[in-house]
Order: C-alpha cells, then structure tokens, then sequence
C-alpha cells in the first residue's frame, strides 16, 4: 500500500462523503467538507487540486464508523486498452510490430463497476470462460481532445487498480458476419466485470506510472506479477491515444491492459467460490469472492 494517502468515497449511515485514506483510516479534510464522493473531486480537479496537494492527512479528524465505497460511482466513460504488454501478447499467441497502435474498448460505467470485497457474478455456463487481468488505471482530471504525449500526464487526476474481467468464450462468434466476429460487448460488458480498488491515489504522489509492479493471485496462488515497464505503449501513450478518438472528460476511466499471466493463457478461469486479488505497489489493491449470479439473486 502507498505511505502516502488516497482519494476514497465512504458511507457512515446513510451519508456519503470524500475523504482520504490514511495508515488505514479514513480521514475528512476541510477541503471535502460537503462533497458527497470523489467522482465531484476529480470533476472539479481545477478547483480541488491545489489544496488537496497540501493537506497533512494527520490534521484531518478520522471519520468514525466510515465505510469504504466505489470511489467513481458512475464515471462518464470508462475505456479500456485492448493488449498492451508483449508477454500477455505473446501468451495469447500473437505479437506486436513497429506500427503497433493502440486500440480501445468501453465497458458500461453504471453496471460494470464493482467495489472491493463485493462479488463477481458469474453465470453457471463453465464455457464462459472467465478470466481476470490485473490492470492499473489512470483517472482523468483535466478533459481535452487529441492531447500530446508529452501533456498527456498533466490530464490525470490520479491511479487506481482495476481488475478487467472478461468472458473468453463468447468473444470469438461463429455464426457473425465477418465484421462483427469479435464480440466485445458480450466478452467485456458483463455486469460486475471491473472490480475497482477503493483508493485514487493523487498523481504527484505517483512520480512514473511506469514503474510499478502488477501482481494478481487466485485463491492465494499468484498469477500474475510483472512491471508496468514492460508496457508497449506508456500511459501517457494511451491518454494521447484515446484522446484521439474521443474527448476525455474528468472522471473518466483508462485502463492500461495487463500483463502475462492470464487464465486464458494457463487454461484456469473463474469459478464460484474463488477469490481473486490485484495488487499494484504504491496505489493499493483490490480483492473479490466469485459468486454465481443464481445464488446472489437469491440473497
């Protein structure tokens, strides 16, 4: 975990607040007096960063019986990059030449987002094929339209650990026309498919996105472990990237693809009853039971 602090939305009662995260405790700042979540924060970044970036967590008083939420709740756009490491590249069975560009998928920001310690849901079709792919994600928190590489950090609010969870079977479909025989709604846009980590971690406390170790484990047994240096295209490279297609507004989401490690590449998914953890050093981690969707329709 970070040494320093992070960005969280708590619950205490029916009152919803930002705060940061401190040592384990969460803390409430003049500055976020009123605000009811960090997705205003990063909305207002302009207005909020200067002050956040001299707050001393330990003049905050702890904020008693607080429950930690999604940090975003309903981000405008949350996109995600297609494979952007060589080894997870590599595993899958391809590889990358000196052309490579990056490419982009959404997945739905109201229903895909899940907080940590809430469940995967999964259906009972074992052909699904549901794998995880630990990621580290870059918040916005200045908007902009074909911005360059070398700005392209000054856009983000903050770094958070995602976790993109994809259904490997229904990607690939036989029966489509050729143009739509990669199906990623129905591969990506499952509900629940992006476990977030509690924390956004400011960007200043973050000095190279690059050099940060990813690490997944599956009931305990560790699957992934790799450096975001062994990126393709850097998070600045991505932010400039999907700038270009689209405008960025503050409070989106870019995740930056995962490393090798994946269960597609081992033949183990997902299952009811599993634990999946993703862990990036510095930002924080994320850590969700896999629950069959049957079941919690029953809860």
């Amino acid at each position: 975990m970070n040494g320093g602090w992070s960005l969280v939305t708590y619950r205490q009662g029916s009152r919803a607040g930002a705060g940061v995260l401190h040592e384990g405790r969460v803390r409430a700042p003049v500055v976020l007096d009123g605000v009811d979540g960090v997705l205003p924060v990063v909305e207002r970044w302009a207005e909020f960063e200067a002050e956040l970036r001299e707050i001393d967590p330990f003049d905050a008083p702890a904020v008693e019986g607080a429950v930690l939420d999604l940090p975003l709740r309903h981000p405008r756009k949350i996109l995600c990059s297609g494979p952007n490491y060589s080894d997870h590249l590599a595993e899958m069975g391809e590889s990358f030449g000196a052309q490579w560009r990056p490419y982009f998928f959404f997945k739905p920001p109201t229903t895909a987002l899940v907080a940590d310690g809430e469940p995967i849901l999964v259906g009972g079709d074992p052909d699904d094929r549901v794998d995880w792919e630990g990621e580290l994600a870059a918040v916005v928190g200045v908007g902009g339209r074909d911005i360059a590489v070398g700005a392209a950090l000054a856009h983000v609010a903050g770094y958070t650990v995602v976790n993109d969870i994809s259904l490997r079977g229904p990607h690939r479909r036989e029966d489509a026309p050729a143009p739509f025989v990669w199906d990623w709604v129905a591969s990506k846009g499952a509900d629940t498919s992006l476990p977030m980590a509690s924390g956004i971690v400011p960007h200043w406390q973050v000095p190279d996105p690059q050099q940060l170790c990813v690490r997944t484990t599956v009931n305990g047994e560790v699957m992934q472990s790799a450096s975001t240096a062994l990126m393709i295209c850097s998070v600045a490279e991505l932010i400039a990237a999907a700038s270009a297609l689209t405008t960025l507004e503050p409070g989106d989401v870019i995740a930056t693809g995962t490393p090798a490690g994946v269960g597609a590449g081992r033949g183990v998914f997902l299952h009811p009853g599993d634990v999946v953890e993703v862990e990036i050093e510095s930002i924080g981690r994320v850590r969700n039971p896999v629950l069959a969707r049957h079941a919690a329709s029953r809860r």
